[in-house]
């Protein structure tokens, strides 16, 4: 797994990780970084998947996103 710059960002990856998302790596054309998927193999990806972007406006920001949208598929 490649390391997202912002530290910030790369620790709430690293987060969502352990709390079982999956990582699924963007294409070269694309801003994101990667999308986290939930790790529940119950639900639907679409609802509950989310982008990380490369750079967004607020870094801080961002990583809470990430970590509320993880929270919520717990």
């Amino acid at each position: 797994m490649k390391r997202h710059p912002n530290k910030h960002i790369q620790m709430a990856i690293e987060y969502a990780v352990s709390k079982g998302s999956t990582l699924v790596e963007a294409g070269q054309s694309s801003h994101a970084f990667c999308r986290l998927r939930c790790g529940d193999p119950n639900r639907e990806h679409q609802n509950h998947q989310m982008s990380v972007w490369s750079t967004p406006s607020s870094p801080e920001n961002h990583a809470k996103q990430i970590k509320r949208k993880v929270d919520s598929c717990i």
